[in-house]
């Protein structure tokens, strides 16, 4: 356990820090999530724009941090693909 009042500080923002991040990744999750179903049911219109929804909100967790950009980059990629192909 944290002894100095700096150390019990920096734990406490580390813990509201987790929370936040935690929160932001379910979201970006969950974006992710919705363009898997509307690829699952083979709607082309809601699979596109659920893509382009999904890609902003990946992209912002990049830049908070939470995940890398070239992870980022690989699952916009496969999506798109994904979508892709769902079209043709």
């Amino acid at each position: 356990m944290a002894n100095s009042p700096s150390s019990k500080k920096r734990a406490l923002q580390a813990e509201r820090r987790a929370d936040v991040n935690k929160a932001r990744r379910s979201r970006m999750r969950t974006f992710i999530r919705k363009v898997e179903e509307a690829i699952a049911t083979g709607n082309v219109d809601a699979a596109s724009s659920a893509l382009r929804t999904a890609q902003p909100e990946i992209m912002k967790n990049v830049s908070k941090g939470i995940v890398h950009k070239n992870t980022a980059s690989r699952k916009i990629s496969r999506l798109a693909g994904r979508v892709k192909a769902l079209s043709a």
